[in-house]
């Protein structure tokens, strides 16, 4: 089970912060990672990270304004968003227990979150 929060409306250049808890076997750490889907667009994935918090990838849209961390007793990943633009508008998905190999995350289709809100305005 994941449970989102964060997002809301923010104008360009401002900050957001999405934060995605997951909760599963006790003691199981998993990779996990964001995705966005804006209006008539396919979803894409945003930034992983893996299930130790050593490693982390982001797409290249995003590199330098946002941060994914993992708080490792919470199973709880954390993406801050600064400097958001226009186009950063979108519905953002956690998802957990995908595969995080290569610089790559592949998700878990099984395991997505209701989504949340992210709108930014000029």
């Amino acid at each position: 089970q994941l449970v989102e929060s964060g997002g809301g409306s923010v104008q360009a250049g401002g900050s957001l912060r999405l934060s995605c808890a997951a909760s599963g076997r006790p003691g199981a750490q998993y990779d996990m990672g964001w995705f966005r889907q804006a209006p008539g667009k396919t979803r894409e994935i945003v930034a992983a990270i893996n299930w130790s918090g050593v490693s982390t990838y982001y797409h290249y849209s995003v590199k330098g304004r946002f941060t994914l961390t993992k708080e490792m007793d919470k199973n709880t990943i954390y993406l801050e968003m600064n400097n958001l633009q226009v186009e950063d508008t979108a519905i953002y998905y956690c998802n957990c227990g995908g595969t995080y190999y290569g610089g790559n995350y592949h998700p878990n289709s099984d395991s997505w979150g209701q989504g949340i809100q992210v709108t930014v305005s000029p």
